[in-house]
């Protein structure tokens, strides 16, 4: 052998090797029905989001309660002044004087809409005016102050409106969730069962072309043995190559319906290796008949729908809404009391007998202590007592935010009952298509058993010559036919029994999942 033609066989030989290097393989994740739903319900986008609403309604309770939170304010104030006197009696020189202000209250809203608060005031005094028996002076006061309205904002449902709203709220965004979380399951069972279902739907089509293939090999023996005319290769081949095609078209949508699968769960979404990984469903769908009556499912629709729910706690805010209207539009009453303890103390000056316009002769001091045990031990005890009533002259804007909020009301109540009908027929086809599909597939069942003896007998009758190939050919697509439809109406039966879980509100109940796993996980 020459060097060309060993340089040749080596190259050849290197690019043999290199063709048949393992290429990465898709590898198989069995799941079940259960499993995926678990997945969607932790990994789901929408999901993801939808969770974020709770949450955001808790912050907004959080921000409405804040106003029934105790408000403290506190004040401090000096002042220095220094002025030229008018009089040598005021002071032979300047006037001069010193004030130190300080003070604190704490105020509280309370439930029945009125306001409760305590302040305690205090203040320093110095001064070089005559004419003063206590200098420096020193006062404190402990005031009690409480406000009632008696018509206008007055009750705690008026008070705590804001409040009730907006707990209201949070309960609807927990519905609104709920029923997101029934559509992705739903979601879930469907994609599961369609990929169930087109993988199932591979398998009878390539079952039905190896019927077609086989009887390719027979008729090109028959042919070749000249007990056959040659035309009947060309009817076979025709029904080969159609199934091919039939083929090709179910392993892509096996694909599609993967990818969907894949993106509810969230397995895709372009993270490394996913596009080789082949889900395959370990769950079989199940065919056992479902009894339920219309007047059933609608009483249960009626107690678990979310959405149902959420739109009747929508209804309590619009009337909520109207009452606060309404009270909008009374006149100001409103009550105040009031009790204060003042408290003064400071240095005491003692003047010469019959002589205040000379210089003290002694002092007794006294300081800022004094004065706040007397404020606190309501020595001088002070009290007020009132009643304001104000009458609007103009309500137009309250009548029309009153008149608004009746047209609100009523078309909640209205959509409503809306609501209620669409439910209404939502169940009916629910029920029915239960119903029929559970029909179907018995009657579909019955189709393919007799395709299948159809095909067996028309195969027995071939091999003694009383039929053509055309007839058997026939009867594989019937029977492929009717394969196809019993497992679609198996399919349909099964989704038809998850729309009617979604429908009633009961698909979280039916997989044991509670709202709280998921909003708290």
């Amino acid at each position: 052998m020459t060097k060309q033609k060993i340089g040749i066989l080596i190259l050849l030989l290197l690019s043999t090797v290199s063709l048949s290097q393992p290429q990465q393989e898709e590898k198989t994740l069995p799941l079940t029905l259960e499993s995926c739903v678990l997945e969607a319900i932790k990994n789901n986008l929408g999901v993801a989001v939808e969770v974020l609403n709770p949450e955001l309604s808790d912050i907004a309770v959080s921000s409405a309660k804040e106003k029934f939170m105790p408000n403290l304010s506190m004040d401090y104030n000096r002042s220095s002044t220094n002025q030229a006197s008018y009089s040598w009696i005021e002071a032979t020189g300047n006037i001069l004087t010193d004030r130190n202000s300080y003070s604190a209250q704490l105020t509280q809203l309370i439930p029945s809409g009125g306001s409760f608060s305590v302040s305690l005031s205090q203040y320093e005094y110095d001064s070089n005016q005559k004419f003063q028996t206590i200098n420096p002076r020193y006062s404190s006061t402990l005031t009690f102050n409480f406000t009632q309205p008696l018509l206008k904002n007055f009750g705690p449902k008026i008070s705590r409106k804001e409040i009730i709203v907006a707990q209201n709220n949070r309960e609807i965004s927990e519905k609104e969730f709920t029923k997101s979380l029934q559509d992705t399951i739903y979601d879930v069972e469907e994609a599961y069962f369609n990929l169930y279902y087109s993988i199932e739907l591979l398998k009878v089509r390539k079952q039905s072309l190896k019927l077609a293939q086989d009887l390719l090999e027979k008729n090109k023996k028959s042919v070749e043995i000249g007990t056959l005319a040659p035309i009947e290769i060309l009817n076979a081949e025709a029904s080969v190559a159609t199934r091919e095609a039939d083929i090709l078209e179910a392993e892509a949508q096996v694909k599609n319906n993967q990818d969907i699968l894949k993106t509810i769960i969230n397995l895709s979404g372009g993270k490394e290796g996913t596009e080789l990984i082949e889900i395959i469903p370990k769950d079989k769908p199940q065919y056992e008949k479902k009894e339920i009556s219309l007047e059933e499912a609608i009483t249960i629709a009626m107690n678990n729908r979310p959405d149902l729910q959420a739109s009747r706690i929508d209804l309590k805010n619009k009337e909520l809404n109207v009452s606060y209207a309404r009270n909008q539009l009374l006149p100001e009453l409103n009550l105040q009391a009031s009790y204060w303890s003042p408290g003064v103390s400071g240095t005491r000056l003692i003047f010469p007998p019959g002589n205040p316009f000379g210089d003290p002769i002694a002092t007794i001091p006294g300081g800022a202590s004094d004065a706040l045990k007397d404020a606190f031990g309501f020595k001088y005890k002070n009290w007020s007592f009132g009643i304001t009533l104000t009458f609007p002259l103009n309500t137009l804007l309250s009548r029309a935010a009153y008149a608004q909020a009746k047209v609100n009301l009523e078309q909640s109540r209205l959509r409503l009952e809306n609501q209620e009908q669409q439910i209404f027929l939502e169940i009916k086809n629910a029920v029915r298509s239960l119903q029929t599909n559970y029909k179907r597939v018995q009657a579909y069942r019955v189709a393919r058993e007799l395709s299948e003896k159809k095909l067996e007998a028309e195969e027995e009758k071939l091999k003694v010559g009383l039929t053509t190939n055309y007839f058997v050919l026939q009867f594989q697509t019937d029977l492929t036919t009717a394969q196809s439809m019993e497992l679609k109406a198996i399919i349909d039966y099964n989704l038809s029994s998850c729309r009617l879980n979604r429908a009633l509100g009961i698909s979280m109940k039916e997989k044991n999942i509670s709202i709280s796993d998921v909003l708290y996980r």
